[in-house]
């Protein structure tokens, strides 16, 4: 039988997502709403609020959801090409400076349905990574608004990836610290050297969570609630589902 006690991993893990939920609540709630505000902004004037990587697909959680914000859409891309060489030239020289995990990406971004106005979400819990920080970039080039979700304790111990130096807290206009600790893993076990479970997926799902509940409720409290969906497993839900999906595909939010 598995240890049931209070010294079990099993409860250590859940000691310590509640210490990372207090943390967001004692710290974060001020950038949160900042991240509302944006959002509502971009609603109300025709933008469409997009969700990039965020951790380990904890994107997904956010998208078409049961008691979620119909206006929450997935943004990815995929390039590929079909040009095929003999092995010996596998490794040519350019003559041309190109980066095409950089380029790529400004372009997918520009072939996208995203537009000025816009809002982005991203996140990198180490920060350091090549891709959302060349993300944000091009969305501020096209005039997107960032809101980056990262572990400020953690990217301040690591360097950066991105030709420019910079990490995700230095390119978002609103930083939201998902508290997670560096190396992400949160509880020691014994018989292990380095603690082990992360807890930055639990801490982004719930700071989306929060945003999206918290325009929810500000934009109904101007008699101007957006669409949500219900689930389709519902009795009738699939009906009510429809009947959202018409709505919000009308309003546009």
């Amino acid at each position: 039988m598995p240890n049931q006690n209070n010294e079990s991993a099993s409860v250590k893990y859940l000691d310590a997502v509640r210490g990372i939920l207090d943390q967001l609540q004692n710290t974060q709630l001020d950038n949160v709403e900042k991240a509302v505000d944006m959002v509502i902004a971009s609603l109300k004037n025709g933008g469409v609020i997009w969700c990039s990587a965020i951790g380990h697909s904890n994107e997904q959680d956010f998208i078409n959801r049961a008691g979620g914000l119909a206006s929450v859409k997935h943004f990815s891309y995929s390039i590929s090409t079909n040009a095929p060489v003999p092995e010996a030239y596998n490794n040519r020289p350019r003559t041309e400076e190109f980066s095409a995990e950089l380029e790529n990406i400004s372009y997918a971004l520009k072939a996208s349905n995203v537009r000025a106005g816009d809002v982005m979400f991203m996140g990198s819990v180490s920060g350091k990574n090549i891709n959302p920080v060349q993300l944000a970039i091009a969305c501020h080039e096209m005039g997107v608004s960032v809101v980056g979700m990262t572990s400020l304790g953690y990217t301040a111990q690591v360097t950066s990836l991105h030709p420019s130096g910079k990490k995700l807290c230095d390119v978002a206009d609103v930083v939201i610290d998902n508290c997670a600790p560096y190396g992400d893993a949160a509880v020691h076990i014994e018989g292990y050297e380095k603690d082990l479970l992360p807890v930055s997926g639990v801490s982004m799902i719930a700071i989306g969570w929060m945003i999206w509940g918290r325009v929810m409720e500000k934009m109904a409290a101007v008699g101007d609630a957006p669409t949500v969906f219900n689930s389709v497993n519902r009795e009738g839900g699939w009906a009510m589902y429809q009947k959202s999906l018409a709505e919000y595909n009308k309003r546009g939010y």
